[in-house]
């Protein structure tokens, strides 16, 4: 059964970086690694360009898992960072729970390592208490497309809309009027072929809009 279209809300939304952690992002192997590396450091960029609030979270960082992406905790050096001592569900660690709580929003956006455990069971933990989740596909990696694909079926069924970081922004953009420099230095910054496109339309205009520049 459908259901109705629920879009993505500044006022709402909260962020939800998950175990990037330098062993886990090791076991990615359903998306080429610099490839996935700049997906996630796309999500970090848009959290911080709408001013979404953001939280960061490990487990077990003394164990294989290892260290967050360095990153990630020089983008967010004020937010919320839970170093979960052995929790697997995030959603199981307190301080976590409360650190989303603390925010009074609704919408949970979530990309994290590995897709079937440290995105699933948060994401189908947040659910069933209620809260609406958007689980960014190309930010969330595993072992190979048949556990991805099984976990996308798992979390989709419980109510979990999925999407990738370029459809998140453009859905919180909502209109090319609210900031035209601001949404092309963000889509150019991790999209090269956007890149192009904007610099081929700043030829026209005469001018070359923030994030385009040649590297």
């Amino acid at each position: 059964m459908s259901k109705p279209y629920s879009r993505l809300d500044l006022d709402q939304a909260v962020v939800l970086l998950v175990d990037h952690q330098a062993g886990l992002m090791s076991l990615v192997r359903d998306f080429d690694p610099d490839r996935f590396k700049n997906n996630v450091l796309a999500v970090a960029d848009l959290a911080a360009y709408f001013r979404l609030p953001t939280i960061l979270t490990t487990s077990f960082e003394e164990g294989p898992n290892g260290p967050i992406m360095p990153e990630l905790k020089a983008r967010f050096p004020d937010a919320p960072f839970i170093a979960r001592p052995g929790q697997i569900n995030a959603w199981d660690n307190p301080d976590f729970v409360a650190a989303i709580k603390a925010t009074g929003r609704r919408q949970l956006i979530i990309a994290g390592v590995v897709t079937e455990v440290c995105v699933a069971f948060p994401a189908l933990s947040a659910i069933a208490e209620g809260f609406e989740v958007f689980v960014i596909t190309d930010a969330s990696g595993t072992f190979n497309e048949v556990v991805r694909d099984a976990a996308w079926n798992r979390m989709s069924a419980a109510g979990a809309q999925l999407m990738n970081w370029f459809a998140v922004a453009c859905e919180l953009q909502r209109d090319w009027r609210r900031d035209v420099d601001g949404l092309a230095a963000l889509l150019s910054d991790h999209i090269p072929d956007y890149r192009n496109l904007m610099t081929s339309y700043a030829a026209l205009r005469g001018a070359i809009p923030r994030g385009t520049q040649a590297a």
